[in-house]
């Protein structure tokens, strides 16, 4: 924890800098940004129905592709 004690006679501009300072020397900052952006792992399961999700849509697309018709092309 970070603490900055005003001086007498300090105006609020010089004060707000040294706490800064303070602030990015200590290298808070830094970890804020890491956690913020840190990721939580996704499950075994969820990971498992999300590959065979690709499978099977890879699988489709090929069978399409394979008689001439893919999605988002009109058979005329």
């Amino acid at each position: 924890m970070i603490e900055v004690k005003k001086k007498e006679g300090e105006h609020v501009g010089a004060f707000i800098f040294r706490f800064n300072k303070k602030v990015k020397q200590s290298g808070i900052m830094k970890e804020m940004k890491k956690r913020k952006f840190t990721t939580r792992n996704v499950n075994r399961n969820k990971r498992k129905s999300a590959a065979l999700y690709r499978v099977s849509k890879v699988k489709s697309l090929s069978e399409l592709k394979k008689y001439g018709s893919t999605p988002g092309r009109k058979n005329s």
